[in-house]
């Protein structure tokens, strides 16, 4: 086996053996020297199960297809680990020569879909260059009342992932955050839903776009405004009126 790492210049590690550990120490099989990662962080130990990912209980945060794992998890050819902003890619030896012309990049790496509510809720599924979910080969099952065939697509267009609802019947609304649509670019933390089935797209490492909000000019104040409050004109006119009444009638008595 051996690991990649995304968007480093460092080379591809191989092992062979049972047993791998993985953290910021120099006694590590693999030394990681970032700050997020503890002294020793993971450790990596094929049984008949495969590869079991241990993580050491001073451990900070560890992702396995953008999920956070806390104690265990097993790992196959193809998963993304991340140790704190470290990004990795377990890959097998056997497609050393069947590297992607694209090579992926570390947000395409730790992109998944996470199901939050309906039949496929427990599994998180990676994104990566492209996912199907519906009646197509190769895609992930979607079921639908009344079993209709629908084609759910996510797909990167230049930089941004786009959800492609164009092949599912109309009578099954897809909704991301709410909001109908047919075709949509995604975000980290967008909810997606169709029919029972609930998702949330799941991004470590991915900061979603600050949307940029226009602040109105504020109206011109009215000369009246500027002049003082609306009344003290009135008060003035009237506190005059009482002086010109006083002097009358001081004026009427004397004489």
């Amino acid at each position: 086996m051996r690991i990649e790492f995304v968007s480093s210049a460092r080379g591809d590690f191989h092992w062979s053996r049972p047993v791998l550990t993985i953290g910021r120490a120099e006694d590590n099989d693999l030394v990681v020297s970032e700050t997020q990662v503890a002294a020793r962080h993971v450790r990596i130990q094929r049984d008949r199960r495969g590869l079991v990912l241990e993580v050491a209980p001073e451990a900070g945060r560890v992702y396995v297809n953008a999920r956070p794992v806390r104690e265990r998890a097993l790992l196959r050819p193809g998963d993304s680990l991340s140790l704190g902003d470290c990004r990795m890619l377990i890959r097998d030896d056997a497609d050393l020569d069947a590297r992607d012309i694209h090579e992926p990049t570390e947000s395409r790496c730790t992109l998944a879909l996470r199901p939050v509510a309906g039949p496929l809720s427990g599994r998180v599924v990676p994104v990566r260059d492209r996912l199907e979910l519906g009646a197509s080969h190769g895609a992930m099952p979607l079921e639908l009342p009344g079993n209709d065939a629908a084609l759910l697509t996510l797909v990167w267009e230049a930089d941004e992932l786009v959800l492609d609802a164009s092949r599912v019947p109309a009578r099954h609304a897809v909704r991301v955050n709410g909001i109908k649509v047919v075709r949509a670019a995604l975000q980290p933390g967008d909810q997606i839903g169709i029919a029972a089935h609930r998702f949330v797209l799941d991004a470590p490492g991915w900061a979603a776009e600050p949307v940029v909000v226009m602040a109105e000019p504020e109206p011109e104040p009215l000369p009246e405004d500027t002049a003082g409050p609306r009344g003290e004109v009135w008060w003035l006119i009237l506190t005059a009126a009482v002086l010109a009444l006083g002097i009358a009638a001081v004026l009427f008595i004397h004489f």
